[in-house]
């Protein structure tokens, strides 16, 4: 029979993970599903003013909304910086003031932008900017601390930290959702409205199921946490439409253009919702290790880095695959395209964070895993201007830009080579420590065998 204070913290710790699954679910990394807002937001007229009337070269006018599909393309781009740039403030206040600053201060984000969409309108198309770069920066805060939960479940660690990127790429099927919701008569204001309201499952969570600090790693003896009890001791794809239409269109051939635009992007959000259920495959691969009896001389960290290894080159494969399959002009080929971006998303946070955790102290993880995103987050500004070389110098035609990214992503073989080449040098260095060391009891050996025979 467990103590009934085991059962009590053994609840409490299953609790705090399923609503941690509810919260990166479905609120943290909605900003992921913007293919879908984006497309309603353009079908309201948002933007609209960027729209302009001009000939095209048989004569016809023409509406040429290009710069609305670029006002489109720069809020996401700009939000996934800040989103990605920030991560560096947000592990600092985590790893400075704990867990209660660092949560209530990614809700009042989180819930500020959910409230700026709500309100927003064509005519203040501008609110979608701020509106959409506080829900980004919000939600990975509430990420970031939900973190410190693996470090509750010792041998799954890897696996809970998976799992959670996972939940946090699906959650942008929630934008999808919404997409159905209003299709089916329900206002965006209402949907956001909604949305903002979970914010009170959030601040109970803060309150009941986390310390005001952090959860430590590995957990001492007794360890409690949570309002209840006293402290123990000390973790993108956009379809885009055809941007100039005639005036003198034909009706049905439009409504299937459009038609034909809403099939993929729901084919691209119900992939990216499947992002759960990957997850726990790429945790199976990081912790398949702990399974199985450990090799005698080896380190808990030289074990998962081990493991990860093929973690690491699996992510690198896959992201090849999307490279070299969005490079293809087939239409069908891109639902294939889409399920290697869903796959390679959730290895490549999931594969990252770990790492993270693995490696460096836990006192650093919010400071390292914010530095890396915010090295990303520079790099992610490129993608508007890759948008801008396609649309203005290639005339549409993204293939020499893709070309480019692809070979771009072949260096990214070089990390799971030196982690490779790093674990090699560590078995080495055991190796001749082992030999080191069975010498020397034999030269003990012999020694003893002298002097007794003496």
């Amino acid at each position: 029979m467990l103590p009934q204070c085991l059962k009590n913290f053994n609840v409490r710790k299953c609790l705090t993970f399923i609503t941690g699954m509810v919260e990166c679910l479905f609120f943290a990394g909605i900003v992921l599903g913007w293919a879908s807002l984006g497309f309603l937001f353009k079908a309201q007229g948002f933007f609209g003013s960027f729209c302009v009337n001009t000939t095209n070269t048989d004569g016809l006018q023409v509406q040429d909304c290009r710069g609305q599909d670029e006002q489109f393309s720069l809020v996401f781009t700009i939000a996934s910086f800040l989103m990605n740039f920030l991560t560096l403030l947000n592990g600092l206040i985590f790893d400075r003031f704990g867990t209660l600053i660092a949560r209530l201060f990614g809700l009042a984000l989180h819930t500020g932008g959910l409230l700026m969409l709500a309100f927003a309108t064509p005519t203040l198309s501008m609110l979608v900017y701020p509106g959409l770069s506080c829900i980004a920066v919000g939600g990975f805060m509430l990420l970031l601390t939900n973190m410190q939960v693996a470090n509750l479940f010792g041998a799954h660690r890897s696996t809970i930290i998976t799992v959670y990127n996972g939940a946090f790429d699906s959650s942008s099927g929630v934008f999808l959702l919404v997409k159905f919701a209003y299709e089916s008569g329900i206002s965006l204001k209402a949907s956001f409205l909604f949305l903002a309201a979970g914010s009170i499952h959030h601040l109970l969570r803060t309150i009941f199921l986390f310390p005001r600090t952090t959860i430590p790693y590995p957990l001492p003896d007794n360890y409690k946490y949570g309002i209840s009890c006293r402290r123990s001791r000390k973790t993108n794809g956009t379809v885009e439409t055809d941007s100039k239409m005639t005036m003198d269109d034909n009706p049905p051939d439009q409504e299937e253009l459009k038609k034909t635009v809403s099939k993929y992007i729901n084919a691209f959000a119900f992939t990216q919702m499947c992002g759960l259920l990957v997850a726990p495959i790429h945790g199976t691969i990081l912790d398949r290790h702990k399974r199985k009896p450990p090799v005698p001389g080896m380190s808990e960290e030289e074990a998962d880095l081990n493991s990860a290894i093929i973690s690491f080159f699996l992510t690198s494969v896959l992201a090849l695959l999307f490279s070299i399959c969005s490079s293809i002009p087939v239409l069908p080929l891109q639902y294939f395209t889409f399920v290697m971006q869903m796959i390679d998303f959730s290895f490549l946070y999931g594969g990252m964070t770990v790492f993270v955790a693995v490696v460096f102290p836990p006192c650093h993880f919010g400071k390292l895993y914010g530095l890396i995103t915010t090295l990303s987050a520079v790099f992610s500004l490129l993608q508007y201007a890759c948008f801008a070389v396609v649309e203005e110098l290639l005339d549409g035609d993204p293939l020499y830009v893709n070309i480019a990214l692809t070979v771009l992503i072949l260096f990214s073989f070089s990390h799971p080579l030196n982690v490779f080449l790093h674990c090699r040098k560590l078995a080495s260095q055991r190796a001749k420590a082992n030999t080191s060391t069975a010498t020397k009891t034999v030269t003990v050996t012999e020694v003893e065998s002298m002097v007794s025979l003496t």
